[in-house]
This record gives C-alpha cells, sequence and structure tokens, in this order.
C-alpha cells in the first residue's frame, strides 16, 4: 500500500517484499537503474579499448554538473571527493583562525567533520566551542547562542545524525555572516532528501557522501565550494585537474594553471569508471522525482510512523525533525532487544546511543510501517 504518489516508488529499489529497511541513513538500498549503470560500467570497464581519452571526463563532468542542479547552483562550485572526511579536510585546509577564535560544533556530531576541526583549531591556536540544548531548546537556538564575534567557523548538518534534529540552516547562515564566520554544512544526511539551495543559503562549503540520501555508490562524494574558496589550494596535485589536460600527448607539458571551478579540488582517480555511471543515474532519479517531493512523500512515512508508535507508547525524540528520518527513545531495560526482535522480523534500523534511528525511503510502505511496529511491540514485552 503506498503511502502518496511518489512513496509507491518500491519496485525501482532492490528491496524485497519480506524486507522492511529503515536503514537508509546508515546506507541507502540500491536502485535497480543503477545497479544496471554499474554492470555496463564494470563491463566496459573490462574492455579498455573502448574507452578513449574523452570518457576519462565526459561522465565526471555529466555528474558534476547534475550535482550543481541539486544543489540549486551549477557545475562550477562541485568537486568530486571519496568522502566527508576527504572533503572537511579540503575546506579546513582553506580556512584560517585566529589565536582564541571559535569553531563551533553539534554535540554527537558525526565524527569526521568533529576531528578534523579539532586539528584545525589546534592548527591556529583556536578553541572548538561544542553545544547541545538546553531543556526546551532547539539545536537552532544553542547554535546561534554560542556564535559571536569570536567564532571563525560554524560547522553544522541539516539534520542531526542521531534523531533527525531539524537545524535552521538559513537562520544560522545569517548569523555566521554578521559576525564574520564561516558556515560549513555537512549535508551527508539530508541532500537529496530535503532540498539544499546553496544560492539562498550562501554557506562556505558543503560536503556529502553519496551512499545515503544520494542513493549512490559507497565510494563516490562531494564537496561544494563558494567562489572565494574555489581558487584555494587542492590537498593533493593531480594530472586530471591541470589545465589541458584533455590532450594526453602534452601532459608532459606540465602546467601551473587548474581547470576551472572547484575542480582542482578532485580526488586523484576522480574517474572512477565504475562508479561514476552509478552516481550519475542515482542523482538523475533524484532530479526526476524532485527532491521537494521526495521531502514530502518521507514526510508522510515519517509523520505514519510516529502517530503507529504512538500505540505502544513510543515516541520522537526531536522536535522539530527534518522529513526524512526520526529518533525514537528506547527505555534501557529494552534496547538490547530491540535490534535482533526487528531482525527475526526481517525489519532493519540502527540504534544510535540511547535512541532507535528510523530512517525509511520511498520503497517504504505502510505494511512495513505496521511490520516495524509489531516487532517493537514484541521488544518492548
Amino acid at each position: 500500500m503506498p503511502l502518496s504518489d511518489l512513496a509507491g516508488r518500491r519496485a525501482a529499489f532492490d528491496v524485497p517484499d519480506d524486507v522492511a529497511y529503515f536503514n537508509t541513513a546508515n546506507l541507502a538500498p540500491v536502485l535497480h537503474s543503477v545497479a544496471e549503470a554499474g554492470r555496463q560500467a564494470l563491463g566496459r570497464r573490462g574492455r579498455p579499448w573502448t574507452i578513449g581519452p574523452e570518457d576519462w571526463f565526459t561522465d565526471v563532468e555529466t555528474l558534476r554538473d547534475l550535482v550543481g542542479r541539486l544543489l540549486g547552483d551549477t557545475a562550477e562550485g562541485v568537486a568530486l571527493v571519496p568522502s566527508t572526511s576527504y572533503g572537511f579536510a579540503a575546506v579546513a585546509a582553506n580556512l584560517r583562525a585566529e589565536p582564541g577564535a571559535r569553531v563551533v560544533v553539534l554535540a554527537e556530531e558525526y565524527p569526521s567533520g568533529i576531528y578534523t576541526w579539532r586539528r584545525f583549531a589546534a592548527r591556529h591556536g583556536a578553541e572548538v566551542v561544542t553545544v547541545a540544548p538546553a531543556a526546551g531548546q532547539t539545536w537552532t537556538d544553542a547554535v546561534l547562542d554560542a556564535v559571536d564575534e569570536r567564532t571563525a567557523v560554524v560547522s553544522s548538518p541539516q539534520v542531526h545524525w542521531t534523531d533527525g534534529a531539524w537545524v535552521d540552516l538559513a537562520a544560522i547562515a545569517t548569523r555566521a555572516r554578521a559576525v564574520g564566520a564561516s558556515l560549513v554544512v555537512d549535508a551527508s544526511q539530508s541532500l537529496g532528501a530535503v532540498p539544499l539551495d546553496v544560492a539562498a543559503l550562501r554557506p562556505d562549503a558543503v560536503v556529502s557522501v553519496g551512499y545515503k540520501w544520494l542513493l549512490g555508490p559507497f565510494g563516490r562524494g562531494y564537496l561544494w565550494l563558494a567562489p572565494r574558496l574555489r581558487d584555494g589550494e587542492p590537498l593533493e596535485e593531480n594530472w586530471v585537474v591541470r589545465a589541458g589536460s584533455e590532450d594526453f600527448a602534452r601532459l608532459t607539458e606540465y602546467r601551473d594553471e587548474y581547470q576551472p571551478g572547484a575542480r582542482r579540488f578532485d580526488q586523484g582517480q576522480r574517474t572512477l569508471f565504475e562508479l561514476t555511471p552509478m552516481a550519475v543515474a542515482a542523482v538523475r532519479q533524484l532530479l526526476s522525482w524532485g527532491v521537494a517531493d521526495v521531502a514530502a512523500a518521507l514526510r508522510a512515512t515519517t509523520d505514519l510512523i510516529v502517530e503507529r508508535l504512538s500505540s505502544i507508547e513510543l515516541h520522537p525524540l526531536a522536535h522539530p525533525r527534518g522529513p526524512h528520518m526520526l529518533g525514537v527513545h528506547l527505555p534501557a531495560g529494552v534496547r538490547g532487544a530491540v535490534l535482533p526482535a526487528l531482525a527475526d522480523a526481517r525489519c532493519f534500523a540502527a540504534v544510535r546511543g540511547s535512541s532507535l534511528r528510523l530512517a525509511p525511503h520511498l520503497h517504504t510502505d505502510a505494511d512495513d510501517v505496521e511490520r516495524l511496529v509489531a516487532a517493537l511491540a514484541t521488544a518492548l514485552r
């Protein structure tokens, strides 16, 4: 039973009828179109004589353009990276902070960013300030309270990765600009499921993996940089990002100039012949569906989950929350029993801290929600 027109897209995913999957925030199920793109790409990679010099550039530029569109921008701001840690490192290498300045981060945020900002702070003699909401306070309020004239960097997600708590990036971006701080967004738990318009938001950088809400392969991630950072220093020097690299016969005529835009920040071996076509297929599908429509469909699903879980006295931890994921508080005495009970019912989710994190996608239908509720009711007994 579909929950909306878009939610009736289960057939697009490789999710069997007897599986209820609520763990997109960990690793997305594969679209059939993405799997087929991968099979074709692997077959082509096995026949290298069919790959010409232009093929080192065509698919990556198609992908760069698609991701730019997903962000409400052009291809020029997009770099192709292997991970959020790589993206964070590239950004941190091109930001500065005065001794005693502050880097504002969220408590219990994903480790890759935290470790990056700790090293950044140590290098510049700055301080990492970790914020958490007080009683009755939202994450947004907590961050806004912490940002002042001492702040050099604000690093924030669009939703908290543990429970889907919503962060008002527009309000934070306004405050950051007012005090002269850089805003770095980790969109790994939202890009593809929630609209993110960099032209309106005006962050300094956005990083995201591609294997969660972007429905793509593992190992392909993205970094968007504001124009002021695009002429910065990349983490590595690889031949393919240099001006004129399309002419293989002249590669030993070494060039100091880079390809335009953010391309200089691309990872080495960026072409990834086997993976890039899969990422292209995934982002094309998301653009075809429309991210705003995806968000609306996922909101309907998570609202239904909240409604049905209330019947067994389980409630979401965060308000406000993003449309696509939520955390549910688990009584201490049953935490160890929850995941086994779910697995027995062929129902899959994740525990993060003291909460059960539920992250459905368009394959999720009302029958899946009932399977989830029944399994949790069993664990609570």
